[in-house]
């Protein structure tokens, strides 16, 4: 059967594996966009956090483009890795497991004078980091997001893993 390669000339398969996990971060961001832009789904404080490992790996993947290396790999592989414990960090407050950051969760008010009750009111976003907004087979975009993150660190790893040691 005839391999039809979809690659372009001269690319190296260090340079596909990289090139493809950047895409899709690159994807991501985009689903995140479109998610906030035209579904109306308003990010969190953690939401905004995801997101910045997805472009420094688009980022990492132009710099594959010119620059073959292990090292840009590797760099892509480790901020998938960051993005990945962001995502479940944020999935863990989603499901209770654990406190989220008092920015954007909700406080205990249980022992909180009025005065203190309207400065928290006041001081918390909107969209709160502890509220499952958007879920998807019992799973919210967070987790989502951990579970791709996870699977595109594992693509820079390939990319690294399909070159030498000599790049």
């Amino acid at each position: 059967m005839l391999r039809r390669n979809l690659a372009p000339a001269g690319m190296s398969a260090l340079q596909q594996a990289g090139l493809a996990a950047a895409l899709g971060s690159a994807f991501l961001l985009a689903a995140a966009f479109a998610f906030q832009h035209i579904g109306g789904l308003a990010p969190c404080p953690l939401c905004i956090w995801q997101r910045w490992p997805h472009a420094v790996a688009v980022g990492l993947g132009l710099v594959l483009l010119a620059v073959p290396s292990r090292t840009v790999a590797a760099l892509g592989a480790a901020t998938m890795a960051v993005g990945a414990g962001i995502a479940l960090y944020h999935a863990g407050i989603e499901q209770a497991w654990w406190p989220g950051p008092t920015t954007c969760t909700a406080p205990d008010m249980a022992n909180l004078t009025p005065g203190q009750l309207l400065d928290q009111i006041l001081q918390t976003p909107v969209v709160r980091c502890d509220e499952i907004a958007w879920s998807f087979l019992g799973l919210s975009m967070a987790a989502w997001n951990g579970i791709a993150c996870l699977g595109l660190a594992a693509l820079w790893t390939q990319a690294y893993a399909s070159s030498s040691a000599s790049q």
